[in-house]
């Protein structure tokens, strides 16, 4: 009886492996060899290639070092998958003075280039995975820019996908970025240790500022975890927007602040530390014989709070980012 049940359940098994559907999966066909693929694929180049050589201002034939010019592969794209048949630009056009353009034109040269959209919905066909999901509509693709704006096909090299070289690229358009970047607090940019697409998609994000992340505070905790918490005592703007207290790409105050104590800190808290204890003209202190009366008692003087006159309000506010203390309702130590 035993040996009944297991062999049951075996069949039961085995059919249900058959029933299930098969996963579409795109691979090359191996029925047939490399060599013949590549012989059929450098035939197709050779329309192109047999004018375009290596006499070309413009590197052309170093694709041929890049993933797009593995020609031994059935999914790699040949010239016309990007530029298009371009039949007249090949044959000739009776109607065309001088040579037609290419379908598909992606550099400004001798032709027109071609629109953004068609130019973007070229890659598009073979690069369609899910961190290209929100291109369409993104602040890239609205503000005209095309894949080739920033990426450089033909090239062995390309400087947007290293993390050394990708600021150049985005600097290009976002000089502001690069002035922050050179200021005395700042991310590792420079240093080639973190570059913009650690924060930001390209290609298109459901956050604001296409970051990678729903919120700024998402994004930052992807390597800032120790500020993350959850804490007993939560400071309301870190758990709001990083960016109430910092600014990202660079201050002039550290850690990326963007103003400092107590001034930074006075843009939510006024309370005994601030204006229940003025500065202005009084922020010499005892020290240049300087008060104001107290509205109370007019006959005694009031003197700026040490702390503010001192900006210190991290000497004890020093878990500002949250504490787990049972002593720590006001973010002290």
């Amino acid at each position: 009886m035993k040996n009944i049940r297991m062999l049951l359940a075996a069949l039961m098994l085995g059919g249900a492996f058959v029933a299930a559907p098969a996963l579409a999966v795109d691979l090359p066909d191996l029925s047939v060899s490399k060599a013949n693929i590549a012989k059929e694929a450098l035939k197709k180049d050779a329309v192109c290639t047999k004018c375009h050589d290596e006499s070309e201002n413009a590197p052309v034939l170093s694709l041929y070092q890049t993933k797009h010019g593995v020609r031994g592969d059935a999914r790699t794209p040949s010239c016309q998958s990007c530029h298009g048949e371009s039949d007249k630009h090949v044959k000739g056009d009776a109607n065309t003075k001088g040579r037609a353009a290419p379908d598909v034109v992606f550099k400004k040269g001798a032709f027109k280039v071609s629109e953004d959209k068609e130019r973007a919905g070229q890659c598009l066909t073979c690069h369609k995975d899910a961190k290209r999901n929100n291109w369409d509509g993104g602040k890239h693709q609205t503000s005209g820019v095309a894949c080739n704006d920033c990426h450089q096909v033909h090239r062995p090299a390309d400087k947007v996908l290293s993390k050394k070289t990708q600021t150049e690229v985005c600097y290009t358009c976002h000089k502001e970025q690069r002035a922050d970047s050179k200021k005395i607090s700042h991310h590792p940019l420079e240093e080639g240790k973190v570059a913009c697409a650690d924060c930001h998609n390209p290609h298109g994000s459901t956050g604001p500022k296409l970051l990678k992340k729903n919120t700024v505070t998402e994004t930052c905790y992807q390597c800032h975890a120790e500020k993350r918490g959850p804490f007993l005592f939560e400071h309301q703007p870190v758990t709001e927007d990083c960016a109430n207290c910092h600014t990202p790409h660079g201050s002039n105050i550290a850690p990326l602040l963007k103003s400092r104590a107590p001034f930074l800190c006075q843009e939510c808290h006024d309370g005994t530390h601030a204006s229940g204890t003025p500065t202005g003209v009084n922020a010499a202190g005892f020290q240049g014989g300087l008060a104001t009366k107290n509205a109370a008692s007019p006959a005694v003087a009031q003197f700026p709070s040490k702390n503010l006159v001192g900006r210190g309000c991290m000497n004890c506010h020093s878990q500002v980012h949250g504490t787990n203390s049972p002593a720590g309702g006001y973010f002290q130590r």
